[in-house]
């Protein structure tokens, strides 16, 4: 069996945008959406750049080779971005999402940064395989809000994680195993923002053609408001030797018109055709009526039951007769919450890039840790999470001078981001009261800050510690106890004066075990 797909790609420019900021690709091994952001020029170049440093994937890559390409894909994708800016730096803050598979047979690899999504239809069931890295998903899988109050959430469009080229890229990667018959879509925000799961659910599995079914999903975002760039990717996994193949790959969106040519026949970048008649009123009433969806909270959840039928949806939709003055109104209404989403999206993207840039350290479960993002939160919420990189060994607080381990309790904001943060837990590393294993009268004891008072350490000997006399130590070991045997950790003291205990007993045990037991 020759497995393989049949594809189809469109993206539309929505009914209140400007510009498509959108891109997408199909090809026989290759499906891509990136949704760009950071402003129309800015949005447009970053989606554009994500396609172009992976279509060179669209040719045979070995099914053990899937991942590694497309993880190296993708980083090129980000480092692109970073020279881009670097270049000018005008275009700082721009950014785009990305949702793609490459194809071996029936093997898939899936990766996944932002807000676009996947989904995949299966034995007539319809699966999100993909994960939202926005604010409001990670809320609700904290289970701090409820998946209607991450519809209506103010910060909903504020994304997590993002192709932007500051700093090492954190992709969602998956290897998948594909079927002949299942159906897959990739799409930007801009109809799964819009359109509900079970009207997806229910065009997908009624409408055989992947060309009509993308025409169709992105003719009902329109209807709904169209209040972003629309982008879909349809693919039929089938058995090529009975079907043959799409050939020509489709290069849709900002990525079609970065490439100078007009798009491909199955629907490159061109406007859907609308389905029924409609008007700016008519749009801005569907927006507030369906604008909006909530995210899927778990990653394969099958959606709900399919809606009813949707007779006499041309009827329920069309226009109502309205006078001349009126229909301007709601013109200029449309326009109103164009600009205050616009806004509303353009300042959540620059908190975003601000929060991604910002660390602090703080504590956790007794030990120093850093945290990227503001203590401070947003409108009351928690943003913050725990950077990638963390102290190694670990810092406890603990052993800290006290005022020191006040700060750290109290979070310690830094100015210069990571390295700075880095720096921070340096000089806390520095500052920590050590152990030292040292005699102490006749005694042998551990000691923590020994020499250090005068940095805000005790400098007393450890409680409960096993009693050992200076004089049964061998010879070879009193002088080392008489420096004091430094440690990192109280660990690792009572390591060192378990294994001077060890070395008593032997020699009382056996007198001539070791050359300078005590006589």
């Amino acid at each position: 069996m020759n497995i393989g797909i049949r594809y189809a790609a469109r993206s539309d420019v929505g009914m209140l945008r400007e510009g498509n900021e959108d891109s997408a690709y199909a090809g026989t091994r290759l499906l891509a959406v990136a949704d760009g952001m950071g402003g129309h020029v800015g949005g447009e170049i970053a989606s554009a750049a994500a396609i172009n440093a992976l279509r060179k994937l669209d040719t045979d890559v070995p099914a053990a080779e899937l991942l590694a390409a497309l993880e190296h894909a993708v980083k090129q994708a980000n480092e692109n971005l970073h020279r881009i800016v670097e270049g000018d730096p005008t275009l700082q803050g721009m950014g785009t999402t990305l949702t793609a598979m490459l194809w071996a047979g029936s093997q898939i690899a899936l990766v996944h940064i932002g807000d676009s999504r996947a989904y995949l239809l299966r034995n007539g069931e319809l699966f999100q395989i993909t994960h939202d890295h926005t604010l409001v998903q990670s809320l609700v899988d904290e289970g701090r809000i409820s998946i209607d109050e991450a519809a209506v959430h103010p910060q909903r469009s504020l994304l997590l994680r993002a192709l932007d080229g500051r700093g090492e890229v954190e992709p969602d990667l998956s290897l998948r195993e594909a079927k002949v018959g299942d159906r897959y879509l990739l799409c930007s925000d801009g109809l799964s923002g819009v359109v509900s799961a079970e009207t997806i659910h229910q065009v997908l599995t009624g409408v055989a053609d992947p060309e009509q079914a993308v025409r169709q999903l992105i003719d009902l975002a329109n209807r709904g408001g169209g209040p972003d760039n629309i982008t879909c990717v349809v693919a039929d996994v089938a058995d090529l030797s009975q079907q043959p193949p799409a050939v020509r790959p489709v290069v849709a969106g900002a990525a079609a018109n970065a490439a100078g040519g007009p798009p491909g026949p199955a629907g490159g970048g061109g406007p859907a055709p609308a389905m029924v008649e409609d008007t700016p009123a008519q749009r801005a009433r569907q927006l507030g009526d369906t604008m909006p969806q909530p995210p899927i909270a778990v990653d394969e959840m099958p959606p709900p039951a399919p809606a009813p039928a949707m007779a006499g949806a041309a009827d329920s939709l069309r226009r109502p007769p309205q006078a001349t003055r009126k229909r301007r109104s709601w013109t200029w209404l449309v326009v109103a919450v164009a600009v205050f989403a616009l806004l509303v999206v353009g300042g959540g993207f620059a908190g975003l890039q601000y929060l991604r840039s910002v660390y602090y350290v703080s504590a956790d479960k007794g030990v120093v840790t850093i945290y990227q993002g503001s203590p401070d939160g947003v409108l009351g919420l928690d943003v913050s999470k725990k950077a990638k990189e963390q102290p190694s060994p670990p810092v406890p607080i603990g052993d800290l001078p006290a005022d020191r381990g006040k700060e750290v309790t109290d979070t310690i904001q830094v100015d210069g981001g990571l390295n700075a943060a880095k720096k921070t837990v340096s000089e806390l590393r520095a500052a920590l009261c050590r152990y030292t294993v040292a005699v102490d009268g006749a005694d042998v004891r551990i000691f923590q800050g020994r020499g250090q008072v005068e940095k805000g350490c005790s400098g007393a000997s450890i409680s409960g510690t096993p009693v050992l006399k200076f004089n049964d130590l061998p010879d070879s070991d009193k002088e080392d106890v008489r420096k004091g045997i430094a440690s990192e950790s109280r660990e690792g003291a009572q390591a060192t004066l378990a294994e001077l205990i060890a070395k008593r007993d032997t020699c009382r045990d056996t007198p001539n075990a070791l050359r300078d037991c005590p006589k």
